[in-house]
């Protein structure tokens, strides 16, 4: 039973700790690899066919519908990109309210069942509070497994090669965007991707379910690096690339909000509040 409890408790912060650090070192691990070469259509790959070209052909596509303009075509196709996944996200949204709302039903019988068994450490009894605590969990249609990250999951391919279109598409170097120069590494927009990606994570967190007190420091460590690691790669890439990551952070952001704002029911006066004396 407690094996339960403890992977209950313990599994959500560690696949956010792993899905906030993948993507860190994977788009930005590779900066000091050697140059990657141009994307085009006789480059070997399933991959690089289905994904990355295609990539590559829409972002010239946009930019030349705006008089070569590389950077708002990156912006655009981001944002393109971040609107057809914001279903999964919708979706794994929906999920993570209804597992906390459950939760919150379920807390006070797992206490009761707790208290009924502290004194009781035989294998059988612990044996009867095992089965005990599945049947709540039957009866309240709660699965303590159900993390919702497979959405998270399922978009990392699409995120990957847009990341890889952008590095591989030439033309994107040559052309420059607000203040900076598209094809070199800025001094500014680092910092802005870092503070993006580390709002990003404080908004994901303070929208999640609520962590024990050791597992919070683990996530403020992570809150920490993660953007760290972010800005000090983003000085060793083409601006384009901690450009995307930042328009992506910030839609990112304001998606967090609006879907837990959406999905969050409202409380009822008068819940979860103990009887007084008159009413009992």
């Amino acid at each position: 039973m407690k094996k339960i409890q403890l992977l209950q408790k313990r599994a959500k912060p560690v696949l956010v700790m792993l899905i906030g650090l993948i993507p860190v070192l994977v788009l930005s691990g590779c900066t000091a690899a050697s140059p990657i070469d141009p994307i085009n259509a006789d480059s070997a790959g399933l991959f690089n066919h289905l994904l990355i070209y295609p990539f590559s052909l829409m972002i010239k596509f946009i930019a030349d519908a705006f008089h070569g303009n590389y950077g708002l075509s990156i912006v655009l196709m981001t944002l393109i990109i971040r609107l057809a996944i914001m279903p999964l996200m919708m979706n794994q949204t929906k999920k993570q309210m209804s597992m906390k709302e459950k939760m919150a039903i379920l807390q006070p019988e797992l206490t009761a069942l707790n208290e009924k068994y502290k004194n009781d450490v035989s294998a059988d009894a612990k044996k009867q509070q095992q089965a005990e605590m599945m049947q709540l969990y039957q009866k309240h249609q709660f699965n303590p497994l159900n993390m919702g990250c497979l959405p998270m999951l399922l978009q990392w391919p699409i995120t990957l090669a847009f990341y890889y279109a952008i590095r591989r598409t030439p033309e994107i170097a040559a052309h420059d965007f607000l203040w900076f120069n598209l094809g070199q590494a800025d001094m500014i927009l680092p910092l802005i991707a870092a503070a993006v990606y580390y709002v990003q994570f404080r908004v994901s967190q303070s929208a999640s379910a609520q962590v024990q007190h050791n597992q919070k420091n683990q996530m403020a460590f992570l809150g920490l690096l993660s953007p760290v690691m972010m800005g000090i790669f983003s000085y060793q890439m083409p601006a384009a690339l901690p450009l995307y990551w930042a328009v992506g952070g910030i839609f990112i952001i304001v998606q967090t909000i609006l879907l837990n704002k959406s999905y969050t029911k409202p409380k009822v006066a008068g819940t979860n509040r103990p009887a007084s004396a008159e009413e009992n």
